[in-house]
């Protein structure tokens, strides 16, 4: 009975303490740790299929590194030990070997796998620091040991011992920016490069070059196939000036454009088995067949739009996927007529900015880098895309409307869109509008007709009915017209900062009317992001690309506060304790501070992605925090609360 008596005084004691410290609830434990939630999808910039095996495809993405699928696209898994550099334009797959695998990355040369993807190595000796981004890789199908490497600006590089070292091969070729490869697969020492001016040509594998563009006008070479029967054909996809096709090894070319509306060709593809059948994946327009070797296109209905690359299963010829800027993976089993996405498992999306609405912190709303709005209303378990309406799929940022949640404005590079349906629906609100990529958007909080826009060129917009009409406010703006930031003061909202790219941050006490340079102290004038004290508007914060500053007085002065040398593209401030304030960099994860900035902790456990572009609380879980990244979606940290939903009883 004593023991009973003095566990049941205990219990009290320890209800009474969490009670007052948090009401019904208490965080204790998993603090910090991050999982990653989604969305699905991103920006593939290059697909390579097993040719052995079909369903084995790799993909390259922006950012999210590499992934992987064994069952033809229907769940795809990461497969990046190893891998410093995630930026994966370009992959080539052994066609003797296939579990070697090389990539190509943006800044990091080559890395090669011997095991199909588990582990991967970078493989530069020779290159050197100059090798900085390569475009394309090619593999000689007959002696697989040699490889070429197209790189932006310094040429191609060729291994003749599978990677283990490299030498530059550039004699006769004058453009350095190489953006395409493709190799003879009858003769192999003859191998062509689509550079920035023309098409060059070699015949002795790589030893020598000499241009081939005669015919051929072009914004670019995007994209080089040769006919794998007829190795005299070609294909060349320009970055403005449609397909032009040759038919004697690249010597001469014709305009072979007929029925494609977008000339914009970024991917091509040809079927091995009927070699009159021809893909173009283009920016804007889709996808467009060719059934008689490009004499004329047929646009593919239902296809996805702004395709990066192209790649067709070599044993089912009917069967396509498509590689886009931002949405992912798409698959076709009906040579293109109808497409599905491709992304379970895929997370290599990049979101630019993430909202939760006031009063539900279960739903999210997240603006990526060309795959437009998702949308999650359980914490980010399961997502939705909410792009009908919206025209431009490249977000810089989100803003909801404090009075109804179901009112959201979205900027984008092609202006700002509105929604009165929580995003089922967009609609362009650009009247006035002058300027319309639009990277910061601010709503007055006591009158949420009242907006402003913040343009990257165009300095800052009002409008005073809910978008409808716009109204340049930009006054004293005039030589920092690229705006990055925008806070409005909410006890007064006439008051509002706005944080530029290369000029620092200005002030107007009117309503956007009158603008006044407010730099004192502050030494990086470079403002990603600003946050104001919600309690406190006079405390200010601005991340830069040399760390966070402060002001505690209405932006007159500033001071850095920590962060040094760090790139702080996010901040996030806990409305209900101030004090509390998240920042998110550019390769070095995210950072926490519990004293207003004085000190700083980094918080990245299950953080695998360090570019941190976006940062969000859920309001009334203010230990919720999300954290967008540059490829690898949003994460989401692991903070574990105990309910204590008790009466107690008269014992």
């Amino acid at each position: 009975m004593k023991r009973t008596t003095t566990f049941r005084r205990v219990l009290l004691i320890v209800l009474v303490f969490l009670l007052s410290v948090g009401g019904t609830s208490t965080t204790f434990a998993g603090a910090g740790i991050w999982t990653n939630i989604g969305p699905e999808g991103g920006s593939i910039y290059v697909l390579a299929i097993e040719p052995q095996n079909p369903n084995v495809i790799y993909a390259g993405t922006a950012g999210g590194g590499i992934f992987k699928t064994t069952n033809g696209g229907s769940s795809w898994s990461a497969v990046n030990t190893g891998l410093t550099n995630t930026w994966v334009p370009a992959l080539a797959i052994d066609p003797k070997n296939p579990s070697t695998i090389y990539a190509g990355t943006g800044g990091g040369g080559v890395f090669k796998s011997t095991n199909g993807g588990v582990n991967w190595s970078p493989i530069n000796y020779g290159i050197g620091t100059t090798f900085v981004y390569v475009r394309a890789l090619v593999i000689n199908p007959q002696n697989s040991s040699t490889i070429y490497a197209g790189t932006n600006g310094n040429g191609v590089f060729k291994s003749t011992n599978g990677g283990a070292s490299w030498s530059a091969v550039n004699n006769g070729l004058n453009d350095p920016f190489v953006q395409s490869l493709a190799i003879d697969p009858k003769n192999p020492s003859t191998i062509y490069a689509g550079a920035a001016s023309s098409v060059f040509k070699s015949t002795d594998g790589g030893s020598s070059w000499s241009a081939v563009g005669s015919g051929l006008t072009t914004m670019g070479i995007r994209a080089l196939v040769v006919d794998p029967q007829n190795s005299g054909t070609l294909y060349a996809g320009t970055g403005g000036n449609g397909v032009f096709k040759s038919t004697d090894g690249g010597e001469n070319w014709r305009e072979v454009n007929n029925g494609l509306t977008d000339l914009v060709v970024l991917a091509l593809a040809i079927d091995p088995q009927n070699p009159s059948t021809v893909y173009a994946g283009t920016r804007n327009g889709g996808v467009f067949l060719s059934t008689d070797g490009g004499a004329n296109w047929t646009f593919v209905n239902n296809s996805p739009t702004n395709i990066n690359t192209l790649a067709i299963d070599p044993q089912h010829p009917n069967t396509l996927y498509a590689g886009t800027n931002g949405r992912g993976a798409f698959k076709s089993t009906d040579s293109g007529t109808n497409w599905s996405p491709a992304n379970s498992g895929l997370i290599a999306s990049i979101p630019h900015a993430l909202v939760i609405p006031p009063h539900n912190s279960g739903t999210l709303y997240v603006g990526t880098g060309g795959g437009g709005i998702f949308k999650s209303t359980d914490g980010g378990a399961n997502w939705s895309a909410a792009n009908t309406g919206l025209t431009d799929f490249q977000v810089s940022a989100l803003a909801i409307d404090p009075h109804n949640p179901d009112t959201l404005y979205a900027g984008t590079y092609g202006g700002v869109f509105k929604s009165t349906n929580g995003g089922s629906s967009w609609s362009a609100i650009n009247n006035g509008l002058t300027y319309t990529p639009t990277w910061a958007l601010a709503i007055d909080p006591q009158n949420p007709s009242i907006l402003y826009a913040g343009t990257y060129g165009g300095g800052v917009f009002k409008s005073t009915d809910s978008g409808t009409n716009w109204s340049a406010a930009s006054n004293g703006l005039s030589y920092s017209s690229y705006i990055n930031a925008l806070i409005i003061d909410p006890d007064n909202p006439d008051t509002l900062y706005a944080g530029t790219n290369g000029s620092g941050v200005f002030k107007s006490t009117d309503g956007g009317e009158n603008w006044s340079q407010i730099n004192s102290g502050l030494t990086d004038f470079y403002i990603q992001t600003l946050v104001m004290n919600p309690q406190t508007p006079s405390i200010l914060y601005a991340g830069t690309y040399d760390g966070v500053f402060k002001s505690t007085n209405s932006g007159t002065n500033w001071s850095q506060i920590g962060l040094d040398n760090q790139w702080v593209c996010a901040l996030a401030i806990d409305s209900q304790n101030p004090n509390t304030i998240y920042a998110g960099t550019g390769g070095s994860g995210v950072f926490k501070s519990t004293d207003g900035g004085t000190n700083w902790s980094p918080l990245n456990t299950g953080l695998t992605n360090l570019w941190v572009l976006a940062l969000a609380l859920a309001p009334g879980e203010h230990s919720v925090l999300y954290a967008g990244t540059l490829g690898s979606g949003v994460f989401k940290t692991l903070e574990y609360s105990v309910y204590l939903p008790l009466v107690l009883r008269g014992h």
